[in-house]
């Protein structure tokens, strides 16, 4: 049975992918931040808990793993968010926090399970990424940003893992029916203001937005792409 960890497990595409794999047979390890991961249903299905922004809850988690497993042989780097906001009023504290969810955060869990893959010459590593990484879309120019990094991530890290037969993949979604308008956004206050400059952007976009989203297709085609892979 092989051992997965997923990061951001507990809603949207995190947690359907957890527990698709869970129910397929795999030994599934679903971070959670918080006590919601008690609300995913799987037979093989472990909550843990994982804050992609804590270096020692990384830590923690991945060598409570591997004393109970002994390996980790799949890592699905999926925590993330999306900042709604201008480039001109995104504050330094967003900024700052987009990135280092969705970018350093991915690179700090791959950093500590990286070794444990290596020394086994085995693994298989998901970043789950966006159409998003490929062009761009206003009002989103920092959820952007950070999944144009991840890509340049994916490509890198694939030529330094290849020696140890560790593949690399990145899954590029795109707007399909999730909870990802209510808990996977974080909305700038002022650009969102009645008298921002934006007003008529913002207006025109969002809801044009939401409605593609809630209008999407079903996401579970991505969690069975990711077990195909």
């Amino acid at each position: 049975m092989s051992v997965v960890l997923i990061t951001g497990a507990t809603s949207g595409m995190g947690k359907l992918t957890a527990e698709l794999l869970s129910k397929s047979g795999y030994c599934v390890y679903a971070g959670t931040r918080d006590s919601e991961a008690k609300e995913i249903d799987g037979a093989t299905l472990k909550p843990i808990y994982l804050d992609v922004t804590k270096t020692r809850s990384i830590q923690d988690a991945v060598a409570h793993i591997m004393a109970q497993e002994g390996r980790i042989d799949v890592l699905i780097n999926n925590a993330g968010y999306g900042l709604l906001s201008t480039v001109e009023d995104a504050t330094d504290d967003e900024m700052f926090r987009q990135f280092d969810v969705n970018v350093l955060g991915l690179l700090k869990v791959t950093r500590a399970v990286l070794p444990h893959m290596r020394q086994a010459r085995h693994g298989v590593i998901i970043n789950i990424s966006s159409f998003l990484g490929k062009m761009g879309l206003p009002l989103l120019t920092h959820y952007n940003a950070s999944k144009y990094a991840v890509e340049g991530i994916t490509d890198s890290l694939r030529f330094e893992t290849l020696p140890y037969n560790i593949r690399v993949h990145a899954i590029e979604s795109g707007l399909f029916r999730t909870n990802f308008v209510h808990k996977g956004l974080a909305v700038n206050a002022q650009t969102t203001a009645d008298d921002s400059p934006y007003k008529a952007l913002v207006d025109h976009f969002v809801p044009m937005v939401a409605k593609a989203i809630n209008d999407g297709p079903d996401p579970q085609p991505i969690a069975q792409a990711v077990k195909a892979i």
